[in-house]
């Protein structure tokens, strides 16, 4: 009977952990299925209210491990990572989920229910908060980005910021793992544990339908050109390679720019640009914004020694040529470059359009800047890597939802992407649909304050103390089940 019963508990633990490695794996990363991922640290919880503490931690460490391997192609084959650096970065998010779920576990075998319903996520918001400030690759990583085409409650980014979608995702498997448990012996303190979730995650998805009903406001109409074919897509050499290039883009430019395109962007790092022999490469796109009256944004490598920058260099009609230096860079293929401090903003009527590049996009402090600054629109050279140009891609539109402003980013290796401050995408196009692949669309404007502008991260701050509250659950009496 004894082995009979370590054999069932055996085979519930593996298919446990397959399960939820398969949910994540699915849910989360480069191309997730956003439902899912409501749903996949539910059987973990599951079993850890079965089970002994030495199981549940070995099944929730594991399955998390397992499903994380999602990410190994792109880290170590794609961005060439070491294998350590993806054990290390992964083994620390499967000791905090492990971790956590001993902490619900135990919180509701004390019948601390309501600790043990913010446990988890409150867990998870301080890990991701932490990474975020600890390592080069900002907000990267986080459950939020499996939730972009969710558009009613990706709206609660205007508040929270990401954060609060993470705690979201990971409140509801909480709730129902708490209330699954307590059904049978305490159904009204099960129904008042998925009553109260529930209800909250309702009242952010009508906050969701309110928001992205509201009117659009003014537009302007802005074109996106690209190209993946040999010799466009890489950085190509200073002087007449790089001029060769720009004239290339410039004749796409003018066929955009008499459709009616007002902003043009271009991808990240086009060419190499040498002070002081700048002007001739500068005058092929300025003669076209001055001829056109687009306002045209190009990605460039300047180098101005003793320093080397990734660049976006401004030309607006009449205008002297302005300029935006990238802050954060992508190790260790950037480790060379300068990072810059200011941001850049182009004043219009009743507008104002921001710059920035690519993975400067993955960091809230940034967008929020711009977003302080009033910025109605954010124009971003950037370049992906093909294989990310979903998760990569679209990471910035998360930016819009928090900061207020639309979007227009035109990749490399990636999409040509345009979004609203809602997070919907107004029109996008792969960088390899054509030798040069273009988009021309129309885009609001109009900057939309958020409280996310005014509170700024305030809500990593109350995931301190929700945690706090769970962990002083195991020092409070035990309650009893009636």
């Amino acid at each position: 009977m004894a082995s009979a019963n370590k054999i069932r508990q055996t085979g519930t633990a593996v298919f446990v952990i397959v399960l939820t490695a398969a949910l994540v794996w699915f849910g989360n990363g480069l191309n997730p299925l956003w439902p899912l991922m409501w749903i996949a640290m539910l059987p973990a919880l599951w079993f850890s209210l079965r089970s002994s503490w030495r199981s549940t931690a070995i099944v929730a460490a594991v399955s998390m491990l397992l499903g994380c391997l999602n990410m190994w192609h792109y880290l170590h084959g794609v961005l060439g990572a070491p294998a350590w650096v993806w054990l290390g970065v992964f083994s620390m998010v499967a000791i905090v989920f492990a971790a956590a779920v001993l902490l619900f576990r135990a919180l509701v075998l004390r019948g601390a229910v309501w600790s043990a319903v913010v446990a988890l996520p409150a867990s998870w918001v301080v890990l991701e908060y932490i990474r975020n400030l600890a390592t080069p690759h900002g907000t990267g990583g986080s459950l939020a980005y499996s939730q972009l085409n969710f558009l009613p409650f990706l709206q609660i980014a205007s508040i929270t910021g990401q954060w609060g979608m993470s705690f979201l995702i990971l409140l509801f498997p909480s709730a129902i793992a708490i209330a699954v448990h307590l059904w049978r012996s305490e159904r009204r303190r099960a129904r008042q544990v998925a009553g109260v979730s529930l209800g909250l995650i309702a009242a952010v998805l009508l906050y969701g339908v309110v928001r992205l009903a509201q009117p659009k406001g003014r537009t302007v109409r802005v074109g996106l050109i690209s190209s993946d074919e040999p010799g466009y897509a890489t950085v190509s050499d200073p002087g007449a390679p790089t001029e060769r290039l720009f004239r290339g883009y410039a004749a796409e430019v003018e066929k955009l720019a008499a459709q009616g395109a007002q902003a043009i962007v271009l991808p990240e790092k086009l060419g190499v640009v040498i002070d002081p022999g700048t002007r001739q490469a500068d005058a092929i796109f300025q003669s076209e914004a001055d001829k056109t009256g687009a306002t045209i944004v190009v990605g460039a490598v300047h180098v101005a020694a003793p320093f080397t920058y990734n660049e976006a260099r401004i030309y607006a009609p009449q205008l002297a040529v302005a300029s935006y230096d990238k802050h954060h860079m992508l190790p260790p293929f950037e480790s060379n470059l300068k990072p810059g401090t200011t941001i850049t903003l182009l004043p219009r009527p009743q507008q104002t359009w921001g710059v920035a590049i690519c993975k400067d996009m993955d960091f809230t402090g940034l967008s929020r800047r711009y977003g302080v600054a009033g910025a109605g629109i954010m124009l971003v050279p950037g370049w992906d890597f093909n294989i990310d140009r979903t998760w990569h891609g679209h990471i910035a539109v998360m930016r819009g939802v928090e900061d207020g402003f639309s979007l227009a980013r035109s990749a490399k290796g990636g999409y040509m992407t345009v979004s609203d401050s809602r997070g919907r995408i107004v029109a996008e196009a792969r960088s390899d649909s054509a030798p040069f692949a273009t988009l021309l669309t129309d885009v609001p404007v109009e900057h939309h304050g958020t409280p996310y502008l005014l509170l700024g991260d305030w809500f990593p701050w109350f995931a301190f103390v929700a945690l706090a509250f769970a962990i002083a659950g195991l020092f409070r009496p035990r309650q009893t089940e009636r």
